[in-house]
């Protein structure tokens, strides 16, 4: 029977960062809306092409972003709150812009007349912003409220259709379901669920539809990855009713796609739904390959996600055709796909040049990935014999890895295996830790901080770039880097933090950094991957097991500690993290590289306190990130997550006090877990929300100390000093003041310092005034 090749989204950053220097060319006022659209057209052209030249037969559209798919979504839908509207038409780019990035002060605004409706403004926030389901892309959240009115207001999902139609290409636009937007979205009214909208929300999916068929478009994709989620009967009713209504539109035919792990007792609904198709991430859950088959209708399409859209190995082909074989005998139509969009995977090994060959032969890039799903399916649909050639060249490819010494350490799995429990205890309970550590660090009420990274200039990337290209020695870049850091202590010091930080401006990313020292890890010079916005990171790629040669941060901690009395943290990124953040080892455990990590983190806090470090931080932000989408996984990640984490932090003295940040997520859930990590003080984003995240450690009683986040820092926004007192004042009403900290939501390495000078000046200034009060 036919096999179909289809993808579900690729990548929209271009393969060297085109997007993101438009975008970033586009704030800064240097290049025009025609030039960055232009940008856009041309990316999503190349993008096409790339996936025609590879084989595939079913071609996304919509897939491409500005910034954001879920805040296009909201764009798209009318659901825009009242503040930004106010800023131009609601499919402006200033709109978007301003809903994804904020908006600044008009004394901050070089072009005042932009917004000289608006007087005295001190800018808008950005809405809020948080993880996509457990990957590190980050979505805006949309905001909704009782009586929410929805109209289709953007016509993105038609103009891309229309768009790839005239290059050649009859594409399936790409649109997030109704469902799965509502569970995502947020009110400001306490106790209403935005769930109650969907009766409103339908008839704009339903004129989406209806114009998208008329424009000639055959199938939709509906991405509803809340499927794979726990849903009550609420959720459940919900996704009953949305498809009744969009199944019986006179619409293109509906893939229901799902991702991201497995529909287990979901599986009924969504095989009920009245939908031509239906997408199973069978990367991450396997297993739901066979009763779908069972019990789907003879003429739904299944389509197999069987590619990993979110790792770097290849595929075993010829173990896929094994599988695969009966599957495409027995159904009427089969597609095959990668398991979830290609958005979280590197563009293409191609243009890697200095990557170990052997370990380069065990990869697969996006590029590649459509490649493979173009080879499976011509193996399917014409027999093994016509990819022989391929098939034993992957087969080759997959034993080398699986045999090779790179991968294995004798000495880490020794090590590893004698971790007793007492390894990941401190020697202390806090109550008497925090007594010790107070005398010793001497610090006032409220102290001041930041999270760790400064601005990375463009004199900074300059430095790094020339000094990779051998065109600045070590000497001379070292130099460099030591004036940096020197500038930036005296300066904190200038305007009165109380604890200090030397900057990381050797550090090009904070996983990256520590992965270049570890063994275990390569790297790519091309391997991007979107984070939000025009943020991009290239993740490392975890191979082997994992140890510390040699001390990473002790230099550059002791030279910044040098130049003040005020203690100067030293900073580390968690084992959570650095395994969350990398393309890791399918070949053993999650939670065994966990540990090894861990314990290369630990050797690396130590050495930090031998060499008088008083504070240090080790970052966590992907905790929360890591939580499987079930609850019934919960208990075990956060067991061995919680158990890393304490590994790496407890083998320093009561005095030291280990600080740990967590980024955008929601707490309240596992708010035991964090409590259970034994850091003496965590620091927390909480600015977008208006310290809503606090109430979760205000209800547990959080026994350690929290720095709540003050200032949103992705935001290009200025907020005013009166505006941090209020939040500050807010949290020690949740809070014992006596817990408190003040810092930004995150690092700074992203901003400008014209931004963040003010913005720190102002959070220094609104914690002295409350300080004050306070006493």
């Amino acid at each position: 029977m036919p096999v179909t090749t289809a993808n579900l989204g690729f990548p929209r950053i271009g393969p060297r960062r085109e997007l993101k220097k438009a975008l970033e060319a586009f704030w800064a006022g240097s290049i025009d809306e025609s030039a960055l659209r232009e940008t856009a057209r041309s990316l999503r052209a190349a993008n096409w092409a790339r996936q025609s030249a590879a084989g595939i037969a079913v071609l996304p559209s919509n897939d491409f972003s500005l910034y954001d798919q879920v805040l296009d979504t909201s764009v798209m839908l009318g659901a825009i709150p009242q503040a930004y509207r106010d800023l131009g038409a609601p499919d402006s780019l200033e709109v978007y812009f301003a809903m994804a990035r904020g908006t600044r002060s008009d004394a901050e605004r070089e072009d005042d007349a932009a917004c000289s409706h608006r007087q005295e403004s001190d800018g808008l926030p950005a809405q809020e912003m948080t993880k996509w389901f457990d990957t590190n892309y980050h979505y805006m959240v949309p905001e909704v409220e009782p009586g929410q009115a929805f109209s289709l207001c953007a016509a993105k999902p038609l103009g891309e259709f229309a768009e790839a139609l005239a290059l050649g290409h009859r594409s399936r636009p790409v649109v997030i379901g109704p469902v799965t937007w509502l569970l995502l979205a947020k009110s400001r009214t306490p106790g209403f669920a935005p769930l109650t909208l969907l009766p409103a929300l339908l008839p704009v999916y339903r004129e989406l539809l209806a114009q998208l068929r008329a424009a000639g478009a055959e199938w939709v994709q509906i991405d509803e990855p809340a499927l794979v989620t726990d849903l009550d009967e609420t959720a459940r009713e919900a996704f009953r009713t949305a498809y009744a209504d969009l199944g019986s539109a006179a619409g293109p035919q509906i893939m229901l796609t799902t991702y991201f792990g497995g529909l287990e007792e979901n599986l009924d609904l969504a095989l009920s739904l009245p939908v031509a198709g239906l997408h199973l991430d069978l990367v991450r859950a396997p297993d739901q390959l066979e009763p779908a088959l069972t019990h789907a209708r003879e003429d739904l399409v299944l389509s197999l996600g069987v590619i990993d859209g979110r790792n770097v190995w290849k595929a075993d082909l010829g173990a896929l055709i094994d599988r695969l074989a009966p599957v495409v005998k027995a159904r009427r139509a089969i597609q095959i796909a990668p398991s979830c969009s290609l958005l979280h995977a590197p563009i293409d090994l191609a243009l890697e040049t200095e990557l170990d060959p052997q370990i380069a032969d065990w990869l697969a890039f996006g590029v590649q990935k459509l490649e493979e799903l173009a080879l499976l399916g011509l193996g399917l649909e014409r027999g093994r014999y016509v990819v022989a050639d391929e098939l034993s060249a992957n087969a080759d490819a997959i034993a080398a890895r699986r045999g090779s010494p790179l991968t294995n350490d004798r000495a880490v799995r020794e090590r590893v295996a004698g971790i007793t429990p007492a390894s990941a205890r401190r020697d202390m309970p806090f109550a008497r830790r925090i007594e010790r550590q107070r005398e010793h660090l001497r610090l006032p009420p409220l102290p001041t901080t930041t999270i760790g990274s400064f601005p990375q200039t463009g004199a900074v990337r300059k430095a790094r770039a020339d000094h990779r290209k051998g065109t600045l020695d070590r000497a001379g870049y070292e130099a460099f880097l030591r004036e940096e850091t020197g500038r930036a202590i005296r300066w904190q010091e200038d305007i009165g933090l109380d604890v200090l930080v030397h900057g990381e401006f050797e550090r090009n990313d904070m996983v990256q950094y520590f992965g270049e020292q570890l063994s275990g890890f390569a790297f790519t010079r091309a391997g991007w991957v979107q984070s939000y916005g025009s943020r991009c990171v290239r993740p490392p790629i975890l191979y082997g097991d994992v140890s510390r040669p040699r001390a990473m941060t002790v230099d550059w901690w002791r030279h910044a500690q040098s130049l003040t009395e005020r203690p100067v943290k030293g900073m580390l990124t968690g084992p959570i993290t650095i395994l969350q953040w990398s393309f890791v080892r399918d070949d053993q455990p999650r939670a065994e590289t966990c540990r090894q990590i861990a314990l290369a983190i630990r050797d690396e806090a130590n050495d930090l306190e031998a060499a008088g470090a008083r504070i240090i931080q080790i970052d966590e932000a992907a905790l929360r990130e890591g939580l499987p989408l079930r609850r019934a996984g919960w208990d075990e990640y956060l067991d061995w997550a919680v158990e890393c984490f304490r590994l790496a932090a407890s083998g320093v003295a009561p005095e030291t006090q280990i600080h740990t940040h967590m980024c955008y997520s929601e707490f309240n859930d596992i708010i035991a877990a964090i409590g259970a990590m034994d850091a003496d003080v965590i620091s927390i984003e909480t600015a977008r929300s208006k310290m809503e995240l606090l109430d979760a450690f205000a209800s547990y009683r959080y026994p350690a100390e929290i720095g709540p986040g003050v200032y949103d820092i992705h935001s290009p926004r200025v907020p005013p000093a009166d505006e941090i007192e209020a939040l500050l004042r807010k949290a020690s009403a949740a809070i014992d003041p006596r817990q408190l900290w003040v810092n930004p939501d995150c690092g700074l390495k992203t901003r400008k310092w014209e931004d963040v000078r003010p913005a720190l000046t102002n959070m220094v200034a609104a914690a002295r005034s409350v300080r004050g009060t306070l006493a």
